[in-house]
C-alpha cells in the first residue's frame, strides 16, 4: 500500500526570526547555513564579520568568496524589499570596490529586481548582485525549512562574451591563449554540475583555480605546453603559508597513500605562496585530440586532492599554529 503524502505548509518567516539582526543574521552566519546560501548562489562561503561597518552603514554579513578572494556582502531585509536597502547596497559596492552584494528579503518588488538587474548589466566585472527571496515550509508538525529563491544574478555569459570582444579589439589572442581558453571552458563545463570543486571562469592562461574551502587555499589544474605536461596543485597563499606548508609536509607519506601517488612539497623560498604539485608528462596540450583523456585525467587527480586536503585545511587553527611557532623560536 503507498504511504500517503503530505503536504507543504509555507511559514511566516517572523514566526521563526522575529528579529533580522538578533535572530536572522546569526542563523544565517553559522556556517552550515551560509553553505545553504553558498548552494543557491554556486559561491563557496568563508564568514569575515557580522554587523561590518561599511561607510556610514553596517553590513548584515560580511565572507569573502573562497574561490578568489572577493569580498561578498549580504544584507538581509525578512519583509518586502524597500529603496533603503537598495541604497545601503550601492554605498557598500562604493565602499568595498570589488564586490558581490547578495541582497535577501521576503518579497522582491518588480522594481527592485528591474534595479539589480540593470546593475548587473551596466556595471564591470568585479560587481555582481544577486537578489534572492528566502522561504520557510513544513510538512504536519516538522521542523521549518529554509529555502532560497534566485530571483536576480549577473548574466555571466553576456559578460563574458562582452569581455571577450573587448580583449579581440585590444589584443587578438595567440593561438596558444585561444586553445588555453578552449580547453577551460570545456573542463568548466564538465565540472560546473557534476563536481563539488567550483571552478573560476574559463580564461585564457595556463591554469585553473577551484576552491577548496577556505580563503587562501586553492587546487589548481596546470597545462604546460612548452615541457608537455599537465599537472593539478594544493596552492597556498595564506598570509602564513610557509607555517602551513611545514605543518601539512609532516604528513607527507600519510597523504601520498590517500591520494595514490607521490607529490612534490615547493616551499618556494623566494615568494610568500607555497605549492604542492603533481605532474602527467608526455602530454601536449596542442594535441586536441587527447583533450578528453587530459580533462579525466585532471577531474580525477583534483577529486583525489580533495579527498586529501579539503577537511585538513577547513580545521586548521593557524592562530594556534603561529602562536607555536613563536613560542619555539629561540631567545636572542
Amino acid at each position: 500500500m503507498k504511504q500517503p503524502l503530505g503536504r507543504l505548509e509555507k511559514i511566516e518567516l517572523r514566526d521563526i526570526w522575529r528579529s533580522e539582526a538578533q535572530d536572522f543574521t546569526p542563523w544565517l552566519a553559522s556556517p552550515a547555513n551560509l553553505g545553504l546560501l553558498g548552494e543557491a548562489l554556486g559561491i563557496e562561503l568563508e564568514i569575515e564579520a557580522q554587523e561590518r561597518n561599511v561607510g556610514p552603514f553596517k553590513a548584515d554579513i560580511l565572507c569573502k568568496d573562497m574561490l578568489d578572494g572577493s569580498w561578498v556582502l549580504i544584507e538581509n531585509q525578512l519583509e518586502r524589499t524597500d529603496h533603503t536597502h537598495l541604497g545601503q547596497l550601492l554605498t557598500y559596492a562604493a565602499g568595498l570596490q570589488a564586490v558581490t552584494i547578495v541582497w535577501i528579503a521576503a518579497k522582491f518588488t518588480d522594481e527592485h529586481r528591474a534595479a539589480l538587474d540593470w546593475l548587473n548589466e551596466t556595471t564591470g566585472e568585479k560587481f555582481r548582485f544577486f537578489g534572492l527571496e528566502v522561504e520557510l515550509w513544513k510538512i504536519a508538525d516538522s521542523p521549518a525549512a529554509p529555502k532560497f529563491n534566485v530571483v536576480c544574478q549577473p548574466n555571466e555569459w553576456s559578460k563574458s562574451v562582452g569581455e571577450a570582444a573587448r580583449r579581440i579589439e585590444s589584443d587578438t589572442l595567440t593561438e596558444t591563449k585561444a586553445q588555453q581558453l578552449k580547453f577551460w571552458q570545456a573542463i568548466h563545463g564538465e565540472m560546473a554540475n557534476r563536481s563539488t570543486l567550483k571552478p573560476q571562469k574559463p580564461y585564457p592562461q595556463h591554469w585553473m583555480n577551484f576552491s577548496i574551502g577556505r580563503t587562501g587555499f586553492l587546487l589548481g589544474a596546470l597545462l604546460n605546453t612548452r615541457e608537455e605536461r599537465i599537472g593539478v596543485e594544493l596552492y597556498i597563499n595564506h598570509d602564513e603559508a610557509k607555517t602551513i606548508f611545514k605543518l601539512l609536509k609532516q604528513h607527507e607519506q600519510q597523504i601520498a597513500t590517500e591520494v595514490g601517488f607521490d607529490l612534490e612539497w615547493l616551499e618556494l623560498p623566494n615568494r610568500s605562496a607555497c605549492r604542492v604539485v603533481f605532474y602527467k608528462y608526455g602530454c601536449d596540450p596542442r594535441d586536441e585530440t587527447r583533450w578528453p583523456e587530459y580533462r579525466r585525467w585532471m577531474i580525477e587527480h583534483l577529486a583525489k586532492l580533495e579527498a586529501a586536503f579539503r577537511n585538513r585545511i577547513r580545521t586548521l587553527d593557524i592562530g594556534d599554529m603561529v602562536a607555536g611557532e613563536i613560542a619555539e623560536m629561540p631567545a636572542k
